[in-house]
């Protein structure tokens, strides 16, 4: 498994603490500590030997990733946080590893839910998730969720090892700096509390959901999804509501779910035939007593084939062979074959127009086919809310709709037994 450890007081202390359990337990997983040097600091570099020497002195192997290339102008914090990730999940890789912990401590859980706040409610609310999967495929994990930064200081001045401290910390131009000076013990402990108490009703929820689009929904053609007025009908308003945002976002190959007033508009008119709208890049249409949803033809990408991209939002590419010249981009009606539109238990018009918005292979404008079948490119399903970031919140919707579209299987939790045994 990987510690990112950055040389500050949490990332520390979670690193002695793994190190301790690790040498305690009968068996497990190897350890390894990697530090990311985003190089935006003249004293990043020595921070990140530092951190070797630890190591080195308790028999931990360590790495320094350096954030390589030039930075951008504007949004750098964000910037650097998927540096971040893309390069702890590259040493999980090349480790033949799934899990990246990471130190959150609790006073970081609270910190954010008092910035979404500030923004408003939603699902946003349950704050910081205890595991996250990335790319479908690393679990970052954090087990220090429950652990007070004072507490984990402690434990290492105990030890008698020093840390550093980040400046932008208490740099009051960052709104965690500021948020962070304005809280109180009190503070910290209602919005813990109060972020776990949303993140189990948004598991319960995502459960609830995840029952009706197992049991309702169904993939006609790709692209196409389906599920009858009647089920949305006799469902809880508030289970229908949710699974309706869901949908719209798989459909539209959106990252965030579309706001409950607008669904709820849409909902309320589910069963009125022939209705149709559009949100989240998705088109919503009533047909024969069902509800279809499919992605609208606007603004649909063009791009040169790469491997690991993700293409709209709905299907993760994978490159067989080296590519040469060939572009990702919408099928377009005039290739839809008649025979893919004979037979179907669903409006031909609908599903011509969910197939013009699948991905094709094109070459210096010449239309070479399928997407999914070609031999130069392999396509994977994903749904867009989860295709980048599955919190552990979302597990059972994410699940549901992945075997819905035809998504790969989403790994297990990073919890005890994930692998199959009891690491």
């Amino acid at each position: 498994m990987i510690a990112a450890v950055s040389g500050g007081g949490d990332s520390l202390a979670l690193l002695l603490l793994l190190h301790d359990y690790l040498k305690s337990a009968q068996s497990g997983p190897s350890l390894l500590a990697v530090t990311v040097d985003h190089g935006l600091r003249p004293e990043a570099a020595e921070e990140a030997r530092a951190v070797g020497r630890l190591c080195a002195a308790h028999g931990i192997a360590h790495r320094v990733l350096r954030w390589e290339g030039r930075k951008p102008a504007t949004g750098l914090s964000a910037a650097a946080r998927e540096a971040r990730l893309r390069l702890l999940a590259g040493a999980a890789d090349e480790a033949g590893s799934d899990l990246v912990l990471t130190g959150h401590a609790a006073d970081d859980q609270a910190e954010t839910l008092a910035m979404r706040l500030k923004r408003g409610g939603g699902r946003g609310t349950a704050g910081i998730a205890p595991a996250t999967l990335y790319d479908g495929r690393v679990w970052f994990v954090r087990p220090l969720l429950g652990a007070r930064r004072s507490a984990l200081r402690r434990l290492l001045q105990a030890q008698g090892i020093g840390w550093f401290e980040d400046p932008s910390n208490k740099d009051r131009r960052f709104e965690r700096a500021r948020v962070r000076q304005t809280l109180d013990e009190e503070d910290v402990e209602r919005l813990v509390d109060r972020a776990r108490e949303t993140g189990l009703a948004r598991e319960e929820a995502g459960e609830h959901a995840a029952t009706f689009i197992s049991g309702t929904t169904r993939l006609v053609v790709p692209g196409l999804l389906c599920l009858p007025h009647s089920a949305l009908r006799q469902a809880e308003e508030s289970v229908a509501l949710y699974t309706l945002r869901i949908l719209l976002a798989v459909a539209g190959g959106t990252q965030h779910l579309p706001d409950e007033t607008r669904t709820a508009a849409i909902l309320a008119r589910a069963g009125d035939e022939g209705f149709r709208a559009t949100l989240s890049r998705a088109v919503i249409a009533a047909r024969r007593g069902g509800l279809y949803i499919h992605r609208e033809r606007r603004n649909l990408p063009r791009l040169a084939v790469a491997g690991g991209m993700i293409w709209d939002g709905r299907y993760r590419v994978q490159v067989r062979e080296t590519p040469s010249d060939l572009m990702l981009a919408p099928f377009g009606t005039e290739n839809v074959r008649a025979s893919e539109l004979a037979d179907l238990d669903a409006p031909a018009g609908l599903a011509r127009s969910a197939l013009a918005a699948e991905p094709a292979l094109w070459r210096d404008g010449r239309f070479l086919g399928r997407a999914s079948e070609g031999a130069a490119v392999s396509l994977q399903s994903v749904a867009g809310p989860w295709a980048r970031f599955l919190p552990t919140f979302d597990l059972a919707p994410a699940r549901a709709v992945a075997k819905v579209i035809g998504g790969a299987t989403i790994q297990p939790s990073p919890w005890r037994g994930h692998k199959g045994d009891n690491r």
